[in-house]
């Protein structure tokens, strides 16, 4: 049998050449799915996408993902992990992503975006614009927010305060179970601040923040234990004591419950020099906030040593449970 110049013998070349047009004119079933059933599955993929680099890998696996990827019911699905940004990755293209879920209607897009524009690139009503819309569908997040910036009268004087405003805001926050309201609502009872004092209301309030935020805690806790049968009893008593704060002396060495990926973004913004803040102003001394001041004195300050200052009553709290308590000197202490 004759072979061609390549060593291939004219009969085999002519078989593979059949094969390569039955492959060619066999259907694809991919293709045949419909639209709506590839919708489905993206939605899903965007809801539950551990971060955004495996969402927009899987957009980039065929062009048919890539199109359908924009679709309207893929953008309102997409979950925190994949819009949880790092500031030092932020560019244009993340910028118009957001803002493709803003339109589709993605509440989580219009807070992320609210509070990158309001604190980051400092566009004050385009960002209380956004997380407007996002807590007129009820996310507790962006109400409690909204609440924070009347309180100090953010991005404007000190007369642009509401009180009234701030404590409606936080009841609400507070009443879809958001522990930083609930623990900012409580205060606000007990100091009488916006509100008629009721220190007996601002207890139980505050109660229900540290029982929800133990619980919150107990339940990571019980995940990152591995499931042995040894350990069918669960938490011990000492560990129950750190995280509570009663009893452990290493309190300020547990780490803080994580907070919202926004506000990991507003802290790594201002430390890496991203953003511009005016002389004198500081970033909320609450490790897990990252809201920075809009003009000077914005924050209050530890009344006993003066060094840390805070954007809400509830950071202020939760920094002096986890941290402060140990490392507070009051003022008439510093010459000793």
């Amino acid at each position: 049998m004759e072979e061609n110049s390549r060593g291939i013998s004219p009969r085999r070349s002519k078989r593979s050449t059949v094969h390569k047009i039955a492959a060619a004119n066999e259907p694809n079933l991919f293709d045949a799915l419909p639209d709506d059933l590839v919708v489905s599955v993206l939605c899903k993929l965007s809801s539950s996408a551990a971060s955004s680099s495996d969402f927009i890998n899987a957009l980039l696996t065929c062009k048919r993902f890539k199109r359908l990827g924009f679709h309207q019911l893929v953008l309102s699905n997409v979950g925190s992990k994949v819009l949880a940004v790092k500031a030092k990755n932020w560019s244009d293209s993340v910028h118009r992503f957001l803002i493709h879920c803003v339109n589709a209607g993605n509440v989580e897009a219009c807070y992320t975006l609210g509070m990158i524009r309001f604190y980051s690139l400092q566009n004050r009503g385009s960002g209380m614009s956004l997380m407007a819309k996002a807590a007129v569908k009820s996310y507790a997040p962006a109400l409690y927010s909204l609440a924070v910036i009347q309180f100090n009268g953010s991005g404007g004087s000190r007369t642009d305060k509401d009180l009234q405003a701030g404590v409606a805001l936080c009841a609400r926050a507070a009443f879809l179970g958001h522990v930083d309201a609930l623990r900012e609502l409580g205060h606000c009872f007990q100091d009488g601040y916006g509100i008629r004092q009721n220190i007996t209301a601002g207890r139980r309030l505050l109660m229900q923040a540290n029982t929800r935020e133990l619980a919150s805690l107990l339940k990571s806790l019980v995940k990152q234990q591995p499931n042995h049968h040894h350990h069918h009893r669960g938490l011990n008593y000492e560990q129950f004591n750190c995280i509570s704060g009663s009893g452990c002396s290493s309190m300020s060495n547990e780490p803080a419950s994580e907070g919202h990926p926004v506000n990991v973004f507003l802290k790594e913004w201002f430390e890496l020099g991203l953003g511009e803040m005016g002389e004198g102003l500081r970033l909320c001394s609450h490790k897990g906030c990252g809201r920075p001041e809009t003009r000077a004195h914005e924050f209050r300050r530890c009344s006993a040593c003066g060094t840390v200052h805070y954007c809400s009553r509830g950071c202020q709290a939760l920094d002096w449970k986890l941290r402060h308590k140990l490392e507070c000197v009051p003022f008439e202490r510093w010459l000793e």
